[in-house]
This record gives C-alpha cells, sequence and structure tokens, in this order.
C-alpha cells in the first residue's frame, strides 16, 4: 500500500509537498497556507486506517487533499469511500482539484463546511482523522466518540507541537474511559484513540 503509492497520487503528493514547503518561506499567511502532515504521518496514517474496523472512513481538515490522498489508500485496500470535510472554500477547491488529479475522486466524498453541523449524521464512524483548527478539537471529538463502532479509531494530529494549546483536549481524552489512548511521537504527535 504505501511501498506501491499509484504514480498519479505520487505526483500529487510531490505538488502539495512544494506548495508547502513554498508557503512556509514565501510570506504566505498562516491560514491560507496548506499546513500538510509531513509524509510519515501520512504512512502512519495510511497503515491504521487500513486495519480500522468496517464502518466509515473520515478527516476533519482537507485542506489541499495531502493527507486524503494517505487515507485514499487505506479505502482502496478496503473498498471503502472517504468522508473529508474542510470549512475553508479556497482550500476545498484545491482538494477537489488534488483528488481528480490524483484519481480518487471516486472514492473520496469532500464536504465544504463545518464538520460540526455534519458529524451527528453518521453513527458508524470506524477512523477519524482530526487536523482542523485547534479550537473545534473538543467539539469534534464529542460529536465523533458516541458514534464510533467498538475498536474504531480516532487520531488527532499536532499533539506534541501543539501540546499547550490542546492540553485540556488531550487530558479529557487520555482519561476517557470509552477510549483507549496513547500519544505517539510521529510527525508533530498523534493523539491514537481506540473506541472500547
Amino acid at each position: 500500500m504505501v511501498r506501491d503509492i499509484p504514480d498519479k497520487i505520487q505526483r500529487q503528493m510531490r505538488r502539495l509537498e512544494g506548495i508547502d514547503a513554498a508557503d512556509r518561506v514565501d510570506g504566505t499567511s498562516h491560514n491560507r497556507r496548506l499546513r500538510q502532515i509531513p509524509p510519515e504521518t501520512g504512512n502512519f496514517l495510511a497503515m491504521i486506517a487500513a486495519n480500522a474496523p468496517a464502518g466509515t472512513i473520515m478527516e476533519i481538515g482537507t485542506s489541499a487533499g495531502y493527507s486524503g490522498l494517505y487515507l485514499s489508500l487505506a479505502c482502496r485496500l478496503k473498498n471503502a469511500r472517504l468522508i473529508s470535510f474542510e470549512n475553508s472554500i479556497d482550500k476545498g477547491r484545491l482538494a477537489e482539484d488534488t483528488f481528480r488529479l490524483a484519481g480518487v475522486d471516486d472514492i473520496v466524498e469532500l464536504v465544504i463546511g463545518d464538520a460540526r453541523d455534519y458529524l451527528n449524521d453518521y453513527r458508524d464512524i470506524a477512523f477519524c482523522f482530526l487536523d482542523a483548527d485547534k479550537d473545534i478539537y473538543r467539539d469534534c471529538y464529542d460529536l465523533i466518540v458516541p458514534n464510533m463502532v467498538a475498536g474504531g479509531l480516532l487520531i488527532a494530529d499536532n499533539v506534541i507541537s501543539h501540546a499547550d494549546q490542546l492540553r485540556p483536549f488531550i487530558e479529557n481524552a487520555l482519561g476517557d474511559t470509552r477510549v483507549d489512548a496513547v500519544i505517539v511521537p510521529i510527525g508533530k504527535g498523534e493523539l491514537l484513540c481506540r473506541r472500547i
């Protein structure tokens, strides 16, 4: 899966990596930057999602679609679809192009809007990657966990790089008796939760 990424997907990954690298040095404002995960986190996500139980696979915070490309690898393997939420219209347009050019638009449903307005519509969440604005992590967590299947997995990004900002969220998840939770020191830090 991650050893044999199709060329069309790899090309889009490299394109987005180039944009992200340029954004970090050319003065692009923080809100407009792609702020995507590093490749090792993408590999981690794909492998974890591929081993999630049956159910809905989703991500909150599409940006331009980089993490979604990794998750699409797991979806192809599982014959599943990815539901991806992005609140920014501009980034959503970039993601549409990314998924189309990578040839995965048939398995990715991109929803432009605030994920919190939609999460109650899903009762069988098997996997969720949470990488949105940090101030909505707790709201999303509180909507996702009750609707996860047994053994379902939630991964939240940036829990080491933004530890101070996310401390209340992290402490809540680590103390939540509905999940087993651990911080994985890969990329910018991933909180991995498994629904009991």
